[in-house]
């Protein structure tokens, strides 16, 4: 089921949405070389907690797998998503590393995602990232009330494909905000004019997983890693959409 939420809605999920982008702030400081994922997952759920929030990914479940250990996704390198935070994962020089972090608060839901290089990056990694972050923002411009997912799939896709990039595969945005996934899901390529109509109301994860040599990924558990070891970024915003231009909820 597809959910509108009320502006009073969207104010809670904005509210969850905030802590994390607050919380990119102070990790961005943090990610340089020598530093543990488990010192930055450890810092990360103490900051959600101090603000009232919960970290939405510690303890979620799918079949199969043993519950999620992390408060983020840390996924360095190769690792598309779903990274999970070790004292043996120490950040070195030139590492790219995507951190994905879901709130919820006062029982609303917010979720994003950021790459960070460590240190002095290789120019690779740097487009690798603007090109990423550029796909969401053309999938947000289209995330607009009357249009369908598939404009949204298409716009983050086309341009990941003229860039001569790859969409991850099977990897999706979905919708959030009473829960942590909600439909509809929202792949990162797909056809214009298809799919569910967008309609006033509807709160979004739109989350491109671009990779630079291959579409293909290999899963190990909870993780997912490109099939040929070549470098992933990953960029998330939580939206509203409105019958104009999309409200981004997860922007400090």
């Amino acid at each position: 089921m597809i959910y509108q939420k009320s502006p009073a809605e969207i104010d809670k999920i904005k509210a969850a949405c905030i802590v994390i982008a607050e919380l990119f702030e102070e990790l961005e400081k943090m990610i340089k070389p020598g530093i543990s994922t488990l010192e930055l997952d450890r810092f990360a759920e103490s900051y959600i907690r101090d603000r009232g929030g919960r970290p939405a990914f510690k303890g979620y479940q799918i079949p199969g797998l043993k519950p999620f250990p992390g408060t983020l996704c840390t996924s360095i390198n190769d690792c598309i998503v779903h990274g999970i935070p070790s004292g043996k994962e120490v950040l070195k020089e030139g590492d790219l590393i995507g951190i994905d972090v879901g709130v919820v608060k006062d029982g609303y839901y917010g979720d994003a995602a950021r790459s960070f290089g460590v240190g002095e990056v290789s120019i690779e990694a740097i487009r690798l990232m603007e090109v990423t972050e550029e796909a969401l923002a053309r999938g947000i411009d289209a995330a607009r009330a009357g249009n369908r997912v598939g404009d949204i799939s298409h716009a983050i896709g086309s341009y990941i494909l003229e860039q001569g990039y790859f969409a991850a595969d099977n990897l999706t945005g979905h919708g959030v905000g009473k829960e942590l996934h909600e439909e509809p899901q929202i792949p990162n390529t797909g056809r214009a004019g298809y799919g569910p109509r967008l309609m006033s109301g509807m709160t979004l994860a739109i989350e491109p997983m671009v990779n630079i040599g291959t579409n293909r990924v290999k899963e190990r558990g909870w993780e997912f890693f490109t099939a040929d070891g070549s470098l992933s970024a990953h960029f998330e915003h939580t939206i509203a959409v409105t019958d104009s231009d999309a409200l981004i909820l997860s922007k400090a």
